[in-house]
């Protein structure tokens, strides 16, 4: 997710940060360099003027403060604009749907409105979970016009185990009010409606939308975007909001070469957040769009509150307290290795997590899917061995080591490679806890 720009910007700051400091001369460089990003990442042109004119409108004039230097003054002011035009440190992020409540969702054909249907009914079971509750939330469509797009609802509601409704009418309007009529008989607390897309914006679409706002009258409205149209979304979401309106939108496909320019440009253009962001095809893969923590990822600074928020909500607590004792108290073994990169998997792979961590950006792709080939390849190496194996890594021969290779379908050289990292773990737990000694 913003890859492109966190790599663009990244270059632009580091040239700059190290400069004694600030000229005309040098920030029109600078600026000029941002520009550039934010052309290559399909951002407006309108948009991007106003952007480095508030950057500039703060740069020049301004004293610098005596604990920075003048390259990262620089850097803090593009933070605090970029911050500004993704929505403010005070946006919100989050909605809190009211019971009962209907949530419509609309958007173009292609935008991965149903599967986001299924991830927003998802995150409300998961939200209702901290705080010790339970749901009823049923999920219906109103999409007669893509072949297949009522079933696959069905197949998702099942997945994400929540109650689905097929209505019996195929006339838009008609079938909406059914399960509208459906919602309220069977006392849900909230209805996530799926509606009809279209490759374009038609009046007909349009008018069905009209008439469904009006019966429905839903508290809440999503429009979903696919943050690979560029700036296509910009126009496609002006529509909706004259014709229909809805509070905020959720950017989908973001895991792809999207170059983030309609999420850069969405909330400034359009005056409307953007609630979440949709970064793969599982159902949990939703995440609040947090402007802060936005801006500090697409400089490079990494996201480490909502990685630990993904660690939190993928890794059992307990489980995670026992293996922090264990590892300082020296009982580190290869089945807690084992245990240790199921974890990292659990989180998401290499490349998603190195999103999340501060300088990271640097690493190429091909060095992150080398790393995630080799923790498959470990995981598999360590269940070819014995219980007694695991525990005692020292019994590992010249011969157990081939039965091993042989077993997980890899060479010998993998299994010292394996037994190599492994030590290098423990001189690593080992070295922190002097340093806690010596403090």
């Amino acid at each position: 997710m913003f890859d492109f720009l966190s790599q663009k910007f990244s270059g632009v700051l580091w040239w700059l940060k190290d400069r004694g400091r600030l000229t005309e001369e040098n920030i029109d460089q600078a600026l000029g360099q941002v520009k550039e990003a934010l052309i290559d990442a399909d951002v407006p042109l309108d948009i991007i003027h106003q952007f480095l004119d508030s950057i500039k409108k703060d740069v020049v004039g301004k004293k610098v403060q005596a604990s920075l230097n003048p390259g990262h003054f620089f850097i803090k002011i593009v933070h605090e604009q970029l911050l500004h035009f993704l929505g403010g440190a005070h946006a919100l992020t989050a909605p809190t749907f009211q019971i009962p409540s209907v949530i419509m969702v609309m958007g173009l054909q292609g935008s991965g409105k149903t599967t986001t249907v299924a991830k927003l009914a998802h995150w409300a079971i998961k939200q209702a979970a901290t705080r010790g509750k339970k749901r009823r939330i049923l999920l219906a469509s109103v999409d007669f016009y893509r072949p297949a797009a009522i079933d696959q609802l069905e197949v998702l509601a099942g997945k994400v185990g929540v109650d689905f409704f097929r209505p019996a009418s195929t006339d838009v309007v008609k079938a909406a009010c059914e399960i509208y009529d459906y919602f309220k008989a069977k006392s849900y607390e909230f209805l996530f409606l799926d509606t009809a897309g279209r490759l374009h914006i038609d009046d007909q679409m349009m008018q069905e939308l009209v008439q469904i706002n009006a019966k429905l009258a839903p508290k809440h409205k999503f429009l979903v975007l696919d943050a690979m149209t560029g700036q296509e979304s910009l126009r496609v979401a002006r529509a909706f909001s004259d014709a229909i309106g809805f509070e905020s939108s959720i950017l989908t496909k973001m895991d792809s070469d999207t170059r983030g320019g309609a999420a850069f440009a969405f909330r400034f253009a359009l005056g409307k957040p953007i609630a979440f962001v949709g970064s793969g095809e599982k159902i949990d893969d939703l995440e609040n769009f947090i402007p802060e923590r936005m801006a500090s990822r697409i400089l490079g600074m990494g996201d480490i509150l909502t990685l630990i928020e993904k660690a939190g909500e993928n890794i059992d607590t307990k489980q995670q307290e026992a293996m922090s004792k264990k590892m300082l108290q020296g009982n580190f073994n290869l089945q807690d290795f084992a245990d240790q990169l199921s974890m990292v998997d659990k989180i998401g792979s290499l490349q998603k997590i190195a999103r999340y961590l501060p300088g990271v950006g640097s690493i190429s792709p091909e060095a992150m899917e080398k790393g995630q080939v080799e923790i498959k390849k470990f995981k598999a190496i360590i269940s070819s061995m014995t219980p007694k194996e695991r525990v005692l890594p020292q019994l590992l021969d010249a011969s157990r080591k081939k039965r091993i290779a042989g077993g997980a379908g890899v060479l010998v050289a993998d299994v010292n490679q394996l037994l190599q990292r492994f030590e290098q773990s423990k001189q690593f737990v080992k070295m922190f806890k002097n340093v806690g000694k010596f403090r």
